[in-house]
């Protein structure tokens, strides 16, 4: 679920009303705005909120998943599968014939090939089959214009070509994955792109690019009052600081990045 529904069903379960949680804390408008998934709370309210529900931020989904099918238990099986980063039981869930039958829509089916190729990007023998789903993924929509879904896979297969050191086809991917972003409207999952064209120029040993990509990141994410791959960004720079020489950056970007993680348990990786 979206965070606004998570905590617009815990508060129904407790059987309270709008008013009650959100005074002293926030407008009893938005509060309404955040459960409809209008506004997105910045940390301090996020934290007061959860205080106010009594629930961990463990229990709260920040970025949207991608449904593959109707079957909401399908869907969170799959969610809970790739947030714990239990790729090849994604992999071997998403490859099984009573999950591909449930699989139907266009928009299921885009993020099918998505999620395929992400788990396979980290379990497969070779790069081969994650390229081609991940391609997949770039063409099965019926939107005219790109959806974030549609911009994710682009900067998936960035990171794969990147890695295969294929620079003027990674350049490519990042800039169509970019390409217009602040004319749509704002999704977290956005946040993911920076950090993923960061990571492709980091796997073409461009320092310069891939910090500059970051702090871009960083400041399109706090500009919209979200903290969502903060953490993993403020890690990133950590390692490229620490590969220049730079002790005392790496050591302020580590800081951010723990204090970060410790706040919103967002996971970050040792290595890349």
């Amino acid at each position: 679920m979206s965070l606004g529904s998570t905590l617009k069903q815990v508060r129904q379960h407790q059987h309270r009303s709008q008013k009650t949680i959100a005074a002293g804390i926030c407008a009893q408008s938005m509060l309404s705005a955040i459960e409809n998934d209008r506004y997105t709370p910045n940390a301090k309210l996020l934290l007061a909120l959860c205080h106010r529900l009594d629930i961990s931020l463990d229990e709260i989904s920040l970025a949207t998943d991608f449904a593959i099918s109707g079957d909401d238990q399908l869907n969170a099986h799959m969610q809970r599968l790739c947030n714990q980063h239990r790729y090849q039981e994604l992999a071997n869930f998403l490859t099984a014939p009573s999950t591909q039958d449930a699989v139907t829509t266009a928009q299921q089916t885009q993020a099918y090939y998505y999620y395929l190729g992400v788990a396979q990007l980290h379990v497969a023998p070779t790069r081969t089959a994650a390229e081609q789903n991940l391609q997949f993924a770039t063409t099965m929509t019926e939107e005219r214009t790109p959806t974030t879904l549609t911009r994710l896979a682009l900067a998936s297969l960035a990171t794969v070509h990147a890695k295969q050191q294929l620079p003027e086809s990674a350049a490519q991917l990042i800039t169509q994955a970019l390409a217009n972003l602040d004319q749509g409207p704002y999704e977290e999952n956005n946040n993911i792109l920076f950090y993923l064209a960061a990571l492709t120029a980091y796997f073409l040993q461009d320092a310069t690019v891939a910090t500059e990509r970051l702090l871009a990141g960083i400041t399109y994410i706090t500009d919209h009052d979200s903290h969502y791959m903060l953490a993993n960004s403020y890690r990133l720079l950590a390692e490229l600081a620490e590969q220049a020489g730079h002790a005392n950056d790496a050591e302020a970007a580590r800081q951010k990045q723990q204090f970060l993680s410790d706040l919103f348990h967002e996971k970050v990786p040792e290595k890349f």
